[in-house]
């Protein structure tokens, strides 16, 4: 009985918009995830990659458009394709949603990329500096009033870490969550008082496209405690998406509370005082 009713609907041509639909949408899902692969392993240089990157979400879009139209047409025809479109409009969702949210994010973000907890003296990129060459990639120079101003506005709890630790465990402490954060250290300097400060640079990566940002810290003594600058910059694009606010205050947040959870130092022992009333003993 199924199949005599079925019958007629196999014998149905496949609907040709449904086709593309699926075939665009996989071919612009393959164009996104190496593209993303690019990026991330450092196979090309970031320009071109995004550039590919944002034809597989052209694709995406365009895929959108014919499985519509294809819906419309076996609606009108009898026609098959329906799974085909389905498909189609599944892999287009997962490819779209993410980018969508980002765009979101950039209408109401100020486009900044520079981000830092002392807009008079940020932290200087002196290693990272040479790596912030090339095609597109951003200056190590920091961008200054207008985008300290912005920042302010949009960000306003980003600001200098005080600890209640001395200089050199503060450094040390520091430089243990960058490692657990698996960055990659390029410069890490003690500090040795009184000239130099704490000085560590290390690359952080975008979460998704693996993008590289840029973090100097700076650590300097403060009474007896120290105070920790953080600096953040996206090394390619004018906005980050908030993505180096977001850095710095999840590493400023975790320096607080292992500031606060680090063992106090046990003061050295006292030196045994003679016994009152007794005497010394004679020479």
């Amino acid at each position: 009985m199924a199949r005599r009713f079925s019958a007629p609907y196999q014998m149905e041509p496949v609907s040709r918009l449904a086709s593309w639909a699926r075939m665009l949408a996989v071919f612009a899902a393959i164009a996104a995830v190496v593209s993303t692969l690019v990026v991330r392993f450092d196979f090309l240089e970031v320009r071109p990659a995004m550039a590919t990157f944002f034809g597989a979400l052209a694709l995406a879009g365009l895929s959108i458009v014919l499985a519509l139209a294809g819906f419309a047409a076996i609606w009108q025809n009898g026609s098959r394709g329906m799974a085909r479109i389905l498909l189609a409009l599944l892999i287009d969702v997962l490819i779209l949603a993410y980018p969508s949210y980002l765009g979101w994010q950039y209408r109401t973000l100020p486009a900044i990329h520079d981000i830092t907890t002392d807009a008079i003296d940020p932290p200087k990129f002196e290693t990272l500096a040479r790596l912030r060459v090339g095609d597109g990639a951003n200056t190590a120079v920091y961008a200054g009033l207008y985008s300290a101003e912005l920042q302010h506005t949009a960000y306003p709890a980003i600001e200098t870490v005080q600890v209640d630790l001395p200089v050199q465990r503060a450094y040390e402490l520091a430089l243990n969550l960058v490692n657990r954060r698996k960055w990659r250290v390029v410069d890490a300097r003690p500090p040795q008082l009184p000239r130099r400060e704490g000085h560590i640079e290390a690359v952080a990566r975008t979460m998704v496209m693996g993008l590289p940002e840029d973090v100097a810290i700076r650590i300097l003594p403060d009474g007896d405690g120290a105070r920790i600058d953080i600096r953040s910059a996206s090394r390619y694009f004018e906005s980050d998406l908030g993505s180096n606010a977001a850095r710095i205050a999840k590493l400023s947040e975790d320096i607080t509370t292992a500031a606060e959870n680090a063992p106090t130092p046990k003061p050295d022992p006292a030196a045994k005082q003679p016994a009152k009333g007794k005497a010394a003993p004679k020479k």
